[in-house]
């Protein structure tokens, strides 16, 4: 009986640790869940890089001041950018292809072509305005080898590669300074800008455009043409965003 109750005790370990293991090898094949990836919207540097244009060397990104055009004979006619409540501080005037001398313009067949409103209408946030949108497809993005969509991703991209100073686009009260001091303050914030690549423009004593060159890639380069052509004026007017 003590050799069976033996035999018994020694089954019965094997079968616990035969168990045990069982449940080990559950654990190891046991699979992971997948990883979820949340579809927000990528932040700037997360953007994905867009096609690269043809036909040009590079391009200028111009930022316009908005409170400056709204307050122009120009802007009272915008009721898409300056009407109502529409409060915008720097808005993207164009994405300009230019050559290292002189720049093309109106390359498309059809010197009348739409930008559709559910493509511009996209745009708003940083163009506000669908006649903008569609003038400067037909000028200049018409020049740059890209489709519409793929023209409006570029000038995105663009826009989000610049870190705009806080104290100059913040609007809240009126400033004077030099063309010299905001071009510092653009450098400041975007390493690999400078002042050979970067120009002002100004409408009469007011801020009116930043102009800032870059490579197709999207990078920072000088631009020899397009910065002689800047305002040097020493008493430069940003108006506040009213």
């Amino acid at each position: 009986m003590k050799q069976y109750a033996g035999f018994i005790a020694l089954g019965a370990l094997s079968l616990a640790a035969a168990g045990w293991f069982m449940f080990a090898d559950q654990k190891q094949e046991t699979p992971r869940k997948p990883i979820t990836i949340s579809a927000t919207a990528p932040s700037p540097m997360q953007t994905p890089q867009p096609p690269v244009g043809s036909g040009f060397d590079f391009y200028v990104l111009s930022l316009s001041w908005s409170p400056a055009f709204c307050a122009s004979d120009a802007g009272q006619n915008s009721r898409q950018q300056c009407g109502g409540d529409r409060k915008y501080g720097f808005i993207v005037h164009g994405l300009w292809p230019q050559n290292e001398s002189g720049y093309p313009e109106f390359c498309g067949k059809d010197k009348q072509e739409r930008v559709p409103d559910s493509l511009g209408s996209s745009m708003f946030d940083i163009m506000p305005s669908m006649g903008l949108i569609g003038h400067q497809w037909r000028k200049h993005g018409s020049c740059s080898g890209l489709s519409q969509k793929d023209y409006l991703d570029t000038i995105r991209a663009a826009y989000q590669r610049v870190n705009l100073p806080k104290d100059l686009s913040s609007g809240t009260s009126s400033k004077t300074l030099s063309a010299d001091a905001v071009e510092t303050a653009f450098i400041a914030d975007n390493p690999g800008m400078t002042k050979q690549g970067l120009a002002i423009s100004c409408d009469g004593p007011r801020l009116e455009e930043v102009r800032i060159c870059m490579n197709k890639d999207l990078g920072f380069r000088s631009c020899p043409e397009v910065d002689r052509k800047g305002c040097r004026s020493n008493t430069t007017e940003i108006i506040p965003i009213r």
